[in-house]
């Protein structure tokens, strides 16, 4: 998945940028309030790590026109701020989520986790499913027709963004934007090496080709 990460602490933003790339997350940083949305309106994100204290134009103000312009990508404030108000004022301006720094990185994976759970319809405990294959969110296994390993972040994280859409084809550069940030050497094979691996170890029905145009998950159940 690609994250937007609107910090302007250099300190919490280095550390998120490697903390959530060892996930294997994508993560595009930028730290004032115009660039974020310069970057919004450019690429498509799964979720915005926002805090509020920003040059130029504040969280709040970002995420306002944000929502008032249609836009639904998920918001997670990431703040110092603990009152109530706060909070109260973050969440009406349509944030999907909310949290209070100093926190661990285990309970940020999570509530992205849970931002993207709600984005699934609610899917019970950490899991996404669509017919014979299944997503654990927190482990990274993937079981598809009784086979079940444990993958690597990033072979999870391009599974991960074709199930956001079943039947959907997705190509080559939004796959490319998808899971690598800015910065990132990506080689003209990437893609294809990774769902190589991924056919390797559950079949190559698991993602279907369309040559020329690219990849997806089957809509229907087989």
């Amino acid at each position: 998945m690609r994250i937007l990460l609107i910090e302007d602490d250099p300190m919490i933003g280095k550390a998120l940028l490697q903390a959530l790339g060892d996930a294997g997350m994508a993560v595009d940083w930028v730290r004032d309030g115009p660039d974020g949305e310069a970057a919004l309106r450019q690429h498509g994100y799964s979720v915005v790590l926002l805090d509020n204290g920003l040059p130029g134009k504040s969280g709040f103000e970002l995420l306002r026109d944000l929502r008032r312009a249609g836009d639904t990508t998920p918001v997670l404030i990431i703040t110092a701020r603990d009152d109530l108000d706060h909070r109260v004022d973050g969440l009406d301006l349509g944030a999907d989520d909310y949290i209070v720094k100093p926190f661990e990185m285990r309970e940020l994976q999570a509530r992205i986790r849970a931002v993207l759970r709600r984005r699934h319809g609610g899917q019970a405990v950490s899991t996404l499913v669509h017919g014979d294959l299944e997503l654990d969110l927190e482990s990274h296994r993937v079981t598809y027709r009784g086979q079940s390993h444990v993958l690597t972040a990033r072979l999870f994280s391009l599974l991960l963004v074709l199930m956001e859409r079943p039947g959907a084809i997705v190509s080559r550069s939004q796959l490319e934007e998808r899971l690598y940030g800015w910065g990132e050497e990506v080689e003209s094979n990437a893609v294809e090496v990774l769902i190589h691996a991924i056919r390797k170890k559950f079949g190559k029905d698991i993602i279907r080709n369309l040559r020329g145009a690219g990849w997806m998950v089957a809509k229907d159940a087989p």
